[in-house]
């Protein structure tokens, strides 16, 4: 595996002085800022309409990508359903969409699939979005509490069922605790942000969730659902005691966020933690030269590195039937991860732009889709 190592990161929106390195060499690349130096904004030379479906934690990002992209692209229509990451993946196998929107990269099986509708090149997995994924909760007079990946990890198996609990008091000596149930809540949909939060739990408390990380919630533990981020966002506001995990762009300000504890210090959630925390990512050895599928490390032992994110992936085919299309796919996928494009997601959704050398390594895989002969 190729170890994705980010240096200091100097400010939330910026972003700045970070650094990727790849496995053998010593030479950090860094920049001033997160995005690519490409903007396809400022092409207007491509036409057509590009229909895409999946993530619903991207749905924030995608619409400011939309909005830029078009006003640029005067002949241009992005068209994007946010029906859940497994549903997108789903969709790119059918051949019923162009671009998926996942935040889990494609199984070996998925890839495998996909070679039906994209041909002998397959899929290929792009990383375009870093997010934090906030436990967040609702407990009247509560704003903010200290948890550890155990104690998490228990109130989602039900094992912990009360606000005032001595496993949460501990940390939270300060907190004034209600004598109040906890109700969990999960996505009732095929999620890559439950794909990457369960996979949090499996790696961050092994000795206490035994489940293995999946886009499923498991059927057997207890708990209440709701499909998409909006969905159990909306269910948290409504349900005192209630806690959920969702991207940190649908979480509003009336909400309760956790710190996550990452060796001896407590993590607040933001968006320069959640580089900090990618920025110790492997990359998925095995795979064709252009997919950047990540395996990102839950227990990062770097200072301010928050452990529970999610990087969200376009999902394309290395090939298409016709140039009309290979342009178009090029031209929104350089405009998303380009310096315009990454900052308007921070702009609309809270977002992590994404490190310079890993912006530079989408490039050349978007750079990379072909007509197919």
């Amino acid at each position: 595996m190729k170890a994705l190592h980010i240096g200091r990161v100097a400010a939330v929106l910026t972003i700045g002085a970070l650094a990727l390195t790849a496995c053998g060499t010593d030479n950090a690349v860094t920049t001033g800022n997160g995005g690519s130096s490409t903007s396809a904004a400022a092409g207007g030379s491509v036409t057509g309409t590009l229909t895409g479906t999946g993530s619903t934690a991207v749905s924030a990002a995608m619409d400011a990508w939309k909005t830029g992209f078009e006003s640029a692209n005067s002949g241009t229509t992005i068209q994007y359903s946010p029906e859940g990451s497994g549903a997108g993946r789903t969709a790119l196998i059918a051949g019923a969409v162009q671009f998926a929107g996942s935040d889990a990269f494609m199984s070996d099986a998925e890839m495998a699939s996909a070679k039906a509708k994209c041909g002998p090149g397959g899929a290929i997995n792009i990383p375009w979005y870093i997010s934090p994924i906030a436990v967040t909760f609702n407990v009247p007079g509560v704003k903010t509490l200290k948890l550890d990946a155990d104690t998490v990890a228990r109130i989602f198996r039900g094992e912990i069922k009360n606000w005032n609990d001595p496993a949460i008091k501990a940390s939270n000596p300060s907190a004034t605790l209600p004598n109040l149930a906890i109700t969990p809540l999960h996505r009732s949909d095929n999620s890559g942000t439950t794909q990457n939060f369960t996979d949090y739990l499996a790696k961050a408390a092994p000795t206490v969730w035994t489940d293995k990380a999946t886009g499923d919630w498991p059927a057997s533990l207890p708990g209440e659902n709701a499909k998409g981020t909006s969905g159990v966002v909306k269910t948290v506001t409504q349900t005192a005691g209630a806690i959920a995990y969702a991207d940190d762009s649908a979480v509003t300000a009336a909400m309760g966020k956790a710190e996550l504890k990452v060796g001896d210090s407590y993590v607040p959630v933001t968006a320069e933690a959640a580089a900090k925390g990618v920025g110790t990512a492997t990359v998925v050895a095995g795979r064709s030269a252009h997919d950047l599928s990540l395996t990102l490390n839950r227990t990062p032992k770097e200072a301010g590195a928050y452990p529970a994110t999610l990087v969200s992936y376009a999902v394309v085919c290395a090939s298409y039937p016709d140039a009309k299309t290979v342009d178009l796919v090029k031209a929104f996928g350089n405009y998303a991860i380009s310096d315009a494009g990454q900052q308007a997601a921070v702009a609309a959704a809270k977002s992590a732009p994404l490190p310079a050398a890993l912006a530079a390594k989408a490039k050349v895989a978007i750079d990379s889709i072909t007509v197919a002969k």
